[in-house]
């Protein structure tokens, strides 16, 4: 009798609605992916939920500059191939907000653009200049 009850109470606690909510399924409805034999390519893809990224990298040829110096072994940097990389992305915050992000990535680094990223605030100041003392020589040799 007692394992009758308790397999009736399982029963009942697996037939009860779940109060966890379950996040809606996002679909891939859009999708390219282009790679050439140069090494350049682009691929993108867009959601069911309206997000979108696109991407587009290819390889670039990076001259040898001077300014570099030399490696740790004393051999001066040759100039060979670097890759670039450009893109953006779409996609709507959990508090309703749309961003979009822009992105650069080459030998000047990751350069992200976006008008949801924080900016620096810019300070407009004089230095102060420490006032000019007359020179007196004096002490021994003097």
């Amino acid at each position: 009798m007692n394992l009758f009850i308790v397999a009736a109470l399982l029963a009942v606690a697996a037939a009860a609605p779940s109060s966890y909510n379950k996040a809606p399924e996002i679909a891939i409805v859009a999708q390219s992916d282009v790679r050439n034999v140069d090494g350049s390519g682009a691929w993108s893809y867009a959601g069911s939920d309206g997000t979108t990224r696109d991407e587009s990298y290819a390889q670039k040829q990076l001259a040898a500059q001077s300014s570099y110096g030399k490696d740790a072994y004393g051999k001066e940097y040759e100039s060979g191939a670097g890759h670039t990389n450009k893109g953006s992305t779409y996609y709507i915050s959990p508090e309703g907000q749309k961003i979009t992000l822009n992105w650069v990535a080459d030998e000047n680094g990751f350069q992200p653009k976006g008008d949801h990223l924080p900016v620096a605030p810019v300070h407009v100041y004089e230095l102060p200049v420490a006032p000019a003392l007359p020179y007196v020589r004096s002490g021994p040799g003097f």
